[in-house]
């Protein structure tokens, strides 16, 4: 299973979960750039987390899922949608010291931002906390949501691009029976490893985990890599550059573009300088 989203639901308990795999998109999004490691890493669990944290919203729209900190990774950020479309970046400020998500992202703040198509823009903002991804996202639910939530992230980019997620969340009903339901199932998660959710099958994990359970499991969604770059739209930055900008560039010949998310490249001639330059 690569490359999408599967929710499940507990019949005889008050508790939901789903599952993310990525592999392919994954891939496509970091196969043109010359991220450390670590880095990939990270910003594989941000994909994943992103994916499952859009999963738990009942909305149509966009959201971002962003790192802001302190450390050699200044910013690192995912966008989304509800139709399991992504893209993601990182900016860096410093060469690494270490490989662990505190080393990497230092001290700072988790910010997620919420674009419905209708209704208006929420955005939570906490501080960054544990020493992991996860953590700061269950942080975050438990926060800004007051849902006990739980998080499995794993990740395999030494030997392929792919990770995989699993989380388990309370419903918002008799919060009594749901926290005492959603606490016997983590005990159960707790023992899920990263090779059986990296390898196998999700009705495989699912059945390890729960097979006296009853448990719904609902279609896959698929998730894919959407750049959304364009020359037109490196074109309509260009105008907001200004002439004073377009023209030191007119000086040097040409320019080339590149996306920060995909790193494809958009070369404009001088000739095409020269008429942006023109209408501004």
């Amino acid at each position: 299973m690569t490359d999408a989203l599967i929710r499940f639901l507990f019949q005889q308990k008050h508790v939901r979960g789903e599952l993310a795999y990525v592999e392919d998109s994954l891939d496509k999004m970091l196969q043109h750039h010359q991220y450390p490691l670590p880095v990939k890493q990270l910003l594989a669990e941000l994909v994943v987390a992103t994916s499952l944290l859009t999963a738990t919203l009942k909305f149509e729209g966009e959201i971002a899922v962003q790192l802001q900190g302190d450390g050699p990774v200044r910013f690192a950020a995912v966008n989304g949608d509800h139709q399991q479309a992504f893209r993601g970046v990182v900016r860096m400020q410093a060469e690494l010291s270490g490989d662990n998500f505190r080393d990497l992202v230092g001290n700072g703040y988790l910010v997620v931002t919420i674009t419905p198509v209708q209704g208006e823009r929420y955005q939570g903002i906490i501080p960054l906390s544990g020493d992991s991804l996860t953590s700061t996202l269950e942080a975050y639910f438990a926060q800004s949501e007051q849902l006990p939530t739980r998080l499995y992230i794993y990740t395999d980019i030494s030997n392929r691009n792919r990770a995989a997620g699993f989380m388990l969340q309370v419903l918002p009903v008799e919060q009594d029976k749901a926290r005492e339901d959603f606490n016997e199932l983590v005990v159960l998660s707790d023992t899920l490893t990263a090779g059986e959710l990296l390898d196998l099958p999700p009705e495989e994990v699912l059945h390890r985990l729960f097979h006296q359970e009853v448990v719904e499991v609902f279609p896959a969604q698929q998730i894919s890599f959407v750049c959304g770059c364009s020359k037109q739209k490196c074109e309509s930055a260009l105008f907001s550059l200004g002439r004073a900008v377009i023209a030191e560039q007119l000086a040097l010949g040409g320019l080339d573009m590149a996306c920060e998310y995909c790193n494809k490249s958009y070369h404009f001639s001088a000739d095409e300088l020269q008429s942006i330059h023109d209408q501004l």
